[in-house]
């Protein structure tokens, strides 16, 4: 009897698991559960996870799902156009602005064009106040800042959502972004302590506006792009209802705010209440900011005739008393009672050493006046965090600490763009046709804006400005986005990739060791190979010095970051 033949087992796909004990490889992701929020980045990861998918265990269900390719990796243009802003700011700007400085008189100019030069430096210094010329125009330096807080918010859905698929709790992911918050804050107070006598409680940082809002932003990933535009629109309105319903004065003292109407830094009418320290962000840092200083207290002045009162340290006045007990109190006794007995006359004594005490006070008289402690001076933690004995005084470039709220608008619309770079289902053509739109009209609305209900200010943040420069830096990216992850060039972007990798390090080297780098080691150690190769007149101050020591630092920097790079240490908060 010839049996039925027996069917082949199917044979599984080629793929070994990974024990969830073992560390997972770069690459590879396990979807083990729904993140607990299921926000716009975890949403997009998801999706952008499951179109590398080609593998899947038979029978598992959809939410143990094995991926064996690598999930979108690093996007060559954020680092290229990080590394970029960083490369500009650590150079300062390759010394054009110092360059186009010299005196008329220089000889260089005989070889230059002074004039062309000074049109070029231009765009690497901040406009005194307004921040838009002839509708459109900008100075490329204003950009930087934007550019930075936009990148910064364009790599937080890949941050988030790198975390959520290592399986990191929300409650880990929330206290890692209020760590990261603090300590760009504390960095940025450092770098504003740099040649002060004590620590310098103040936030015009670029490091402190982001660290500030940087939490409130990361917030929002938890939600759907439409609820963080909507976010968007309340900050901006927000914020321009504060400064419009704050107006200045009418008798306001520009003078004494160091505001110059020649200079621009003045406006009349319904745009005055965005006047240089004359706006209600300079009115929070006027309440603010004295706060956060130790002033010594003026000497307790003693009544007359009587002694001065000891001290025993530079803060605290101390007086000493003694306390009345029940005995001495049923006996009409007072503290000075005690301290010194009465004489044989039934008059109190006087303290010895005092010789204005001529007059004796009898030992019973109920008005007898004791010695009342003067006021304490701070207390330990304003002595010892917040010591600082120069009285506050308005910032001379007009900037504010609340600037740190509008520009988490500017982060926002970074964040929306790192969405839609990450998310699946749109072609790279079609991502970047997006942005390019996208730019188009933030700049449309900000020029709008400008015209309509308040300047466009970058040192006060204004909301004009968050969507004037939200279109240039959108611009930039999908610029970037095209040259660098669309048209394959991604090996010219290698140099810029080594400095964007690191770009908080980038940071700090630049405002740090700018000085000692030109000075002590360009200058001293480097001076003859760079006279040998570019001839005399490169390391004068009158001709090429600024260009070639600004030049030369950065490339410093840059070998070192190199260095690091190759030893894949970076600088991460």
């Amino acid at each position: 009897m010839v049996g039925k033949p027996v069917p082949p087992k199917p044979v599984p796909p080629k793929t070994t698991p990974i024990p969830d004990s073992e560390p997972r490889e770069a690459g590879t992701y396990a979807i083990a559960s729904p993140p607990i929020i299921q926000g716009a980045a975890s949403v997009a990861a998801g999706a952008a996870l499951q179109a590398t998918s080609r593998t899947k265990s038979p029978g598992s269900p959809s939410t143990n799902i094995r991926l064996t390719e690598k999930a979108p990796g690093r996007l060559v243009s954020l680092d290229a156009f990080r590394g970029f802003i960083m490369m500009m700011l650590a150079a300062s700007g390759f010394g054009i602005a110092k360059f186009a400085g010299i005196d008329d008189s220089s000889a260089v100019w005989q070889v230059h064009s002074h004039e062309y030069w000074k049109h070029v430096a231009w765009h690497f210094d901040h406009p005194v106040w307004r921040s838009a010329f002839d509708i459109y125009k900008i100075s490329f330096w204003d950009l930087i800042q934007p550019a930075f807080m936009f990148m910064v918010g364009v790599a937080m859905p890949f941050s988030y959502a790198r975390r959520s698929q290592l399986d990191h709790s929300f409650l880990r992911r929330a206290l890692h972004a209020l760590m990261r918050s603090v300590t760009l804050v504390l960095i940025g107070v450092f770098l504003q302590s740099r040649g002060k006598d004590h620590t310098t409680w103040e936030f015009p940082n670029v490091l402190c506006q982001i660290g500030l809002g940087y939490f409130f932003a990361w917030c929002l990933l938890n939600f759907k792009p439409m609820v963080q535009g909507v976010a968007l629109v309340m900050i901006l309105v927000g914020y321009w209802g504060l400064f419009f319903f704050n107006p200045p004065p009418a008798d306001y003292d520009y003078a004494s705010v160091s505001a110059s109407a020649e200079d621009g830094e003045v406006f009349e009418g319904r745009l005055a209440a965005w006047s240089k320290n004359a706006n209600a962000a300079f009115f929070f840092d006027r309440w603010l900011l004295p706060k956060l200083r130790t002033v010594p207290e003026p000497d307790p002045q003693p009544a007359e005739g009587a002694a001065a009162v000891p001290r025993n340290s530079e803060w605290r006045p101390v007086a000493l008393t003694l306390m009345q007990n029940a005995e001495t109190t049923e006996r009409g006794e007072t503290a000075a009672d005690v301290a010194q007995p009465p004489a044989a006359d039934g008059t109190a004594t006087a303290p010895s050493g005092d010789d204005s005490a001529a007059t004796a006070t009898p030992a019973t008289d109920p008005t007898a006046e004791t010695l009342a402690p003067p006021p304490a001076g701070p207390g330990w933690i304003r002595r010892v965090f917040l010591q600082n004995d120069l009285p506050w005084t308005p910032n001379t470039g007009g900037y504010a600490t609340l600037s740190f709220v509008p520009s988490i608008g500017t982060t926002i619309l970074g964040m929306l763009c790192g969405q839609l770079l990450l998310a699946g289902g749109y072609s790279h053509w079609k991502k970047l046709g997006i942005m390019i739109v996208a730019a188009g009209i933030c700049l449309g609305l900000g020029i709008l804006a400008d015209i309509s209900v308040c300047p466009i200010v970058k040192r006060i943040w204004t909301p004009s400005w968050v969507l004037f420069s939200g279109g240039y830096v959108i611009g930039m990216l999908a610029l970037f986005y095209l040259l660098f992850d669309i048209a394959p060039l991604k090996f010219l972007a290698f140099p810029l990739v080594v400095v964007g990798m690191n770009s908080i390090l980038t940071y700090l080297l630049g405002q740090t060791l700018g000085g000692w780098t030109k000075e002590s080691l360009i200058r001293v150690h480097f001076a003859g190979l760079i006279e040998a190769t570019f001839g005399p007149r490169a390391l004068d101050p009158d001709w090429y010095a600024p260009i070639t020591l600004a030049t030369g630092t950065f490339v410093v920097f840059w070998l070192f970051l190199y260095w690091l790079h190759r030893q894949k240490i970076y600088l991460r908060l």
